[in-house]
């Protein structure tokens, strides 16, 4: 039995912060930020909003879409770099929220982190351990960015996307699943403590080398697209969308040149989100099925990387989930 995606949801901050605005607290322009990253602006968590608080959203978007109640949800698994603690996880107090049952835990492997929470929600799935699953991808990265820093402050963005997991009908559902780490690039992109508080040790802040990240992830996008093909028996020129990390236009552009896909295949979101980490590639999913991308028996590919270094892909022939397009 195939595990299929019921249905996706998001939720995204009020708060907007444009190009215009940043070139008023950082060397900046608009002109060096589109070109650079292909991003116009992105949305900003409120101080007292939460990666729990987006996540709970972003669940009940889904559940509701599905027309599901939250109550049956026997599992969740949430993707976050940004937790409101420590512990308890994201999932447990969405699990609060919502009134589910089962289990409920979080997943880090930073921007390929849905894919990784994917990948175990579906042998839950597929194992007939859950009927309801939501899967979750929540972030709150300008809290931990450093907005001094022109490199990484005009990248990051907040929000968060969910989808409901459960049992396919036909051939429709998760064909493959393919997963990676190199723990040998973790220096490319990092969290360490900034500069600026008592002994030198302020708040997390965001570190990236923006070059070596550009050659690693145009690299591992194509290469992790074909071997979740090739697992699933599913041709290239049979995928309706690969829908990839939204972490630069010029990488998704690279990526797309490398696999020899146009626009039409390769789904570029990032205008108005910024990168969201790890709730990237379920907004830009949502809006892709919103703009009528997608139905009933196309495939599909998902596909990240992120710190670590990580990467991911799954390749889904899609059920025909509902689809509401916000007013």
């Amino acid at each position: 039995m195939l595990t299929s995606i019921k249905s996706v949801g998001s939720h995204v901050p009020s708060g907007i912060l444009t190009n215009a605005d940043l070139e008023k607290m950082v060397e900046t322009s608009d002109t060096w930020i589109r070109e650079r990253t292909g991003i116009v602006e992105r949305r900003i968590a409120a101080v007292d909003e939460s990666a729990t608080d987006l996540a709970a959203e972003a669940a009940r978007d889904a559940l509701a879409i599905a027309g599901l109640r939250p109550e049956d949800t026997d599992l969740i698994v949430c993707s976050t770099s940004t937790p409101d603690s420590m512990f308890p996880s994201v999932a447990s107090r969405v699990q609060d929220r919502l009134g589910a049952h089962g289990p409920a835990f979080d997943v880090q492997a930073a921007c390929t982190g849905f894919l990784y929470a994917i990948s175990v929600a579906d042998r839950f799935v597929s194992g007939g351990e859950a009927r309801q699953a939501v899967v979750i991808g929540s972030e709150t990265l300008t809290k931990i960015v450093n907005f001094k820093d022109r490199g990484t402050c005009v990248v990051f963005g907040d929000g968060a996307g969910a989808v409901v997991l459960g049992p396919g009908s036909g051939s429709a559902g998760i064909k493959s699943c393919v997963l990676g780490s190199d723990g040998s690039g973790g220096d490319l992109i990092y969290v360490a403590p900034g500069a600026d508080g008592p002994e030198g040790r302020g708040r997390p802040e965001i570190r990236m080398d923006g070059r070596r990240v550009f050659r690693f992830a145009t690299e591992i996008l194509a290469q992790a697209t074909l071997q979740a093909l090739e697992k699933a028996n599913v041709r290239l020129e049979d995928v309706k969308l690969i829908v990839p990390h939204q972490a630069n236009a010029r990488i998704i552009e690279a990526a797309a040149k490398r696999l020899g896909v146009g626009a039409d295949v390769m789904v570029n979101d990032i205008a108005n989100y910024g990168n969201t980490s790890t709730a990237s590639i379920p907004l830009a999913l949502k809006d892709s099925l919103a703009a009528g991308r997608l139905k009933r028996g196309d495939h599909l590919v998902l596909v990240g990387f992120g710190a670590g270094l990580t990467w991911g892909a799954c390749v889904i022939e899609w059920e025909g989930a509902p689809v509401r397009v916000a007013a």
